[in-house]
């Protein structure tokens, strides 16, 4: 199977920098590009391009993060800053306008209710997803490498 779009959406969270890791392995392999995005969530009561300057700082700087991590690996990402109103429609958006052929997302140990939880959002892409889907677990309490 090779992949020439890989769509990698970013949350800061511990698993995103092995799943960008993953992402350059498999771009390398089939000479792929690799598209990292962050999505800032628009509260219902704010115009959808409402620029909230705290949080289009953070996300510039995850993502500048996150092109650290590829030029590390000897890979380049694209990244883009989008705003949304839900994140799940968002991610899928970008992959179908994209024309992604993978979604590469890295999934942190979440509990709910005492239970492991995928939350909303990987649900809905699984669900959704108009290409492959590879979900990263970051293993609860592991030491970062």
């Amino acid at each position: 199977m090779t992949f020439q779009r890989i769509l990698v959406p970013v949350t800061n969270s511990r698993a995103d920098k092995e799943a960008v890791k993953l992402a350059c392995r498999l771009a390398k392999q089939d000479k792929s590009e690799i598209r990292a995005i962050y999505i800032i969530t628009i509260k219902r009561d704010l115009p959808l391009d409402a620029q909230i300057e705290s949080e289009i700082q953070k996300a510039e700087d995850i993502l500048a993060q996150t092109e650290k991590v590829a030029k590390q690996q000897n890979c380049k990402v694209d990244s883009e800053v989008l705003q949304a109103r839900e994140v799940g429609s968002a991610i899928i958006n970008e992959a179908t306008e994209g024309e992604a052929d993978l979604i590469l997302m890295g999934v942190t140990y979440k509990k709910r209710f005492g239970e492991f939880s995928l939350g909303n959002i990987v649900p809905y892409v699984l669900k959704n997803a108009p290409c492959r889907v590879i979900l990263y677990h970051q293993i609860p309490n592991s030491i970062e490498v």
